[in-house]
């Protein structure tokens, strides 16, 4: 049995992950910082881990070893705050980059040498396209690390090859309980407007991106390394 590590695995995207990699036979272990999880299944085990600590961070390496390691990392959990750019701090900053980046940064290399060290791996990191040509001075925190996650993809890729392939994904607008509710707070006119700039009309179901992820983990795609795959039903 194949396991994986998904970090920010309690709701949205992350919960999806957890679900869908459950049922392709996975042993799956997820982290969950303060939204307590509800996912109750077998093969399936979660883990406190505030990303911001790296005391936390290595315990749960620790803990991963300790247990034989894994298989399969994703790095999706993420944060971003919709502010100006007047409001926007050095404290902001530091903490988006803590967990969008430098969290990513050492499970990819801690993990990722036990990962070598058995001659098979798979890293897949959840960007964004706000990381290359969605410019949105609200989410200006957000987008640089996501735009700096692209980049340790590429030199992590480069790091642990041959045996271990590293990927990131980047979705657009992923209909997850927090858009409806963001929808539904202005008049449901955003996902509309939204929608008319996606050329497939519609926004990313949880399903959707997880479906990606799963392929890229498979041995399926033993043969693609260091790539950005976007994944946003197209750009008009």
């Amino acid at each position: 049995m194949k396991s994986i590590l998904i970090t920010g695995g309690s709701k949205g995207l992350g919960k999806e992950l957890v679900k869908s990699f459950i049922n392709k036979g996975y042993k799956v272990y997820y982290t969950y910082h303060s939204t307590l999880p509800d996912i109750s299944m077998d093969n399936c085990t979660s883990i406190k881990c505030d990303l911001r600590s790296d005391e936390d961070i290595y315990n749960l390496v620790s803990y991963i070893k300790e247990n034989g390691g894994v298989d399969v990392l994703v790095n999706n959990a993420a944060v971003e705050y919709d502010t100006s750019v007047d409001e926007k701090t050095r404290d902001s900053f530091k903490e988006v980059f803590d967990v969008n980046l430098f969290g990513p940064f050492l499970l990819s290399r801690e993990l990722g040498k036990l990962m070598y060290e058995n001659k098979y791996g798979k890293i897949i990191n959840i960007s964004s396209n706000n990381s290359i040509d969605k410019y949105d001075p609200v989410t200006l925190e957000y987008d640089c690390s996501k735009a700096s996650l692209n980049l340790l993809t590429k030199i992590m890729a480069k790091e642990l090859a041959p045996y271990v392939n590293v990927n990131a994904i980047l979705p657009g607008w992923i209909l997850t309980d927090k858009i409806k509710e963001l929808d539904a707070s202005l008049n449901n006119e955003f996902i509309k407007s939204e929608e008319e700039n996606i050329l497939l009309n519609r926004f990313a179901t949880c399903e959707d991106i997880a479906n990606l992820v799963v392929f890229l983990a498979s041995d399926d795609a033993n043969y693609i390394n260091g790539e950005l795959i976007r994944i946003d039903g197209g750009n008009k």
